[in-house]
């Protein structure tokens, strides 16, 4: 599995971090977010489309081995341009780089082929980049009390209709 990310992702992975660091931002309780390299490469995908594919597999009759992302990568930069961005906020007026968050064997690009699970069992993932993030957006602002634009929940619910419900992805968070 490549990364797979959502509301309940760890704080201090980057995705996390930027999503947690804008609803702070936007509560008046934090002002900068320091992170180190804006450039490396990741295909990140939304973690319930990952345990679906997970599920298939386990259906087939002939276990095999599967590569499962969104056969895209994405920059910190970039999350950061759609995060800040789904707020009519620019990002560049709160991040620093600090050298300490730069990882000394950091690999710059991982991008992964799911083509045999799509041949295979005709998976696909459902959720895009940009949905990704404004799920994560809209979580980590009401997890801060804040109101959000909402695409996130309505994303969801077009997407993954009634067994994924985004009341217990924010009430997860909090636990």
């Amino acid at each position: 599995l490549f990364n797979h990310e959502s509301p309940r992702r760890g704080e201090t992975f980057v995705t996390r971090k930027i999503t947690r660091a804008l609803a702070s931002i936007v509560a008046g309780k934090q002002k900068e977010l320091f992170l180190g390299n804006l450039d490396s490469r990741r295909d990140w995908g939304y973690a319930p489309d990952y345990v679906e594919a997970m599920w298939i597999m386990l259906q087939q009759e002939q276990a095999d081995d599967y590569v499962i992302g969104t056969g895209e990568a994405h920059s910190p930069r970039e999350f950061l341009t759609e995060a800040f961005g789904y707020l009519d906020m620019d990002w560049k007026e709160y991040v620093k780089i600090d050298p300490r968050y730069y990882r000394p064997t950091e690999v710059d690009y991982l991008e992964a082929d799911y083509s045999k699970a799509r041949k295979a069992f005709n998976w696909e993932p459902r959720v895009t980049f940009r949905e990704l993030v404004r799920i994560m957006v809209d979580a980590d602002l009401e997890l801060q009390g804040q109101s959000s634009p909402g695409e996130g929940k309505r994303i969801l619910a077009e997407k993954f209709g009634g067994w994924h419900r985004w009341e217990s992805q924010v009430v997860a968070m909090q636990r």
